[in-house]
């Protein structure tokens, strides 16, 4: 009989995804979140076109530049004075233009951080600016419901699109190969499109139903996306700008759009915490990101570098993306381990061969393992020990698997002296915080955690020492909590019968009543054509 003491076996519930799918894998590879903190709102992200390791965010009075690696503010940029919008490059990197809430337009050198343009003219804030693909002009969108197109060089307003919307325009995007075809998105949930060269400017109005956020042109131009609401929108400009498919995956305002791997993955970012990744060629979601608050903007560096979310309580999160070729410590350790593992390897190849000199060699498979203080506690039956262990507070907050084990260990050992009625008055405090703590529903560690709490309440039930405040207040929460869940089921319950009536109505919808003349009470049976089933006739 094998006297070897085994050490608990925890378990561990991670999520991992269901289907693990190239994108899955792909995107996997960013490295945990690195933040930045700013004082109001991110109101726009965009990365350098000439410098990939640069990005500008728009926040407050304020347009700074900062660096990938660094994290650090390569050029400040503070010549508002009133809140600025959406900061973007034009396609060199080398100008930088932002609209604020004077209704300006500001245009700045990258390189000295000098102002170069003010452009003036629109009556409200003006919350996005983008240039056109020729670099020699700029377009403005306002909450004026204008839209102005501007010559860079002269400073001077060369069309204006007055009354284009009936509500505030708070989204545009420029044709990717045509300067003079630009779309244009307002708060009426409609969307222009433009061409600068015929008479009547705007060629098209869509709807796309809820206020537009944000548009974005796909690199080929034959596409464009629209999102607002909690939908995106896929339409096709060679067909008369069809309407090509519809996702819906996020369950609050989709805020803004992005492109990555060179235009074959599509990013939308929304209220709800999640940036969802998209398929372009299929439009299915391949994989989801998920932030500590709604992000509001969003911005993807070229070659998937990194994914940089602003968020709405000013919070910047940096993931960047682990090179493979790139050494890292973790391929050091292995290198090292295979070394090692080498050296083993000849040490025992060079070792003489003794196994002839006896009839039968038994290897021991057992390989020793290093137990935790809560195991040499159980081996010695040190009982309480071993549950004042994982009872302690950090312990319970960082490995609640270790408690659970212990715990149910304790159950299985019930019997003369022993077991967790032996040291539940002396850890009832603690212990029935985590009942209070862990009984709820949706932990996974419920049902184990019932039968412990279970054990303790008998074991009050029969003594009749007095207890402390504390643990009184332990029990209170305990009750409290057990209420509270009583009343979820009850109203899961309640919402299941309400679903079961809607859906037994819409399948009775099915079955169609004729009036017929015949003698009362009479029921027949008669067969439906289209539905190949039997339907019941009641005159």
């Amino acid at each position: 009989m094998d006297s070897r003491f085994y050490a608990l076996n925890i378990r561990r519930y991670q999520q991992r995804a269901q289907i693990e799918t190239p994108d899955t894998i792909y995107w996997e590879r960013l490295e945990k979140p690195e933040f930045l903190k700013e004082c109001n709102t991110i109101d726009y992200l965009d990365f350098s076109p000439s410098d990939p390791d640069n990005f500008v965010v728009t926040c407050s009075v304020r347009v700074q530049i900062y660096n990938l690696v660094t994290k650090l503010v390569v050029k400040n940029l503070s010549r508002f004075q009133k809140t600025a919008y959406g900061a973007t490059f034009r396609q060199d990197g080398r100008l930088l233009a932002a609209g604020d809430e004077e209704g300006h337009v500001k245009l700045f050198d990258t390189t000295s951080r000098n102002i170069l343009r003010i452009f003036k003219g629109h009556k409200a804030p003006v919350h996005r600016t983008f240039f056109t693909n020729d670099k020699l002009q700029l377009t403005s969108f306002c909450d004026d419901k204008s839209v102005r197109l501007w010559d860079v060089s002269n400073e001077k307003v060369v069309n204006t699109y007055n009354d284009a919307h009936t509500d505030y325009i708070r989204a545009g995007a420029m044709h990717p190969l045509a300067g003079n075809m630009f779309v244009s998105g307002g708060y009426d949930g409609k969307i222009n499109l433009y061409d600068t060269r015929a008479e009547n400017a705007i060629q098209r109005t869509l709807d796309h139903g809820s206020p537009v956020e944000s548009l974005l042109f796909m690199p080929n131009g034959s596409i464009f996306i629209s999102a607002g609401g909690n939908q995106v929108r896929v339409w096709d400009l060679i067909s008369g700008c069809r309407l090509l498919t519809m996702m819906s995956q996020h369950h609050k305002t989709v805020t803004c759009l992005r492109l990555g791997t060179d235009g074959r993955r599509l990013f939308s970012a929304g209220l709800d915490r999640h940036v969802k990744i998209y398929d372009t060629t299929t439009y299915k979601t391949v994989h989801t990101l998920t932030y500590p608050n709604a992000v509001v903007s969003l911005g993807v560096a070229s070659g998937d570098q990194a994914v940089v979310a602003g968020m709405v309580d000013g919070l910047i999160s940096i993931k960047r993306m682990i090179v493979e070729n790139k050494p890292s410590h973790l391929n050091k350790i292995r290198v090292s381990h295979a070394v090692k593992e080498k050296r083993k390897l000849v040490k025992k190849l060079m070792r003489p061969d003794t196994s002839q000199a006896v009839d039968h060699t038994i290897k021991n498979r057992f390989k020793s393992t290093k137990l935790q203080t809560y195991d040499v506690h159980l081996r010695k039956f040190n009982f309480k020990k071993a549950l004042d262990e994982v009872l302690l507070p950090l312990q319970v907050e960082k490995h609640p698997e270790n408690t659970v084990a212990v715990i149910t260990e304790l159950l299985q050992r019930r019997g003369p002296g022993q077991g967790p009625h032996r040291t539940t008055r002396r850890s009832s405090h603690p212990s029935i915080s985590i009942f209070s703590a862990h009984t709820w529903a949706k932990s996974v560690l419920c049902d184990r955690i019932m039968n412990a709490a279970n054990t303790v309440l008998d074991i009050f039930e029969v003594s009749s020492v007095s207890y402390s405040l504390k643990v009184m207040e332990a029990l209170q929460r305990l009750s409290t909590a057990i209420q509270a869940e009583i009343a979820v089921t009850v109203e899961m319950l309640q919402l299941k019968g309400a679903m079961d009536t809607i859906i037994g109505v819409s399948l009775n919808d099915n079955y169609r009543p004729k009036t017929r003349t015949s003698t009362p009470k009479e029921v027949r049976m008669q067969p439906s054509a289209r539905a190949e089933k039997y339907v019941i006739y009641v005159d």
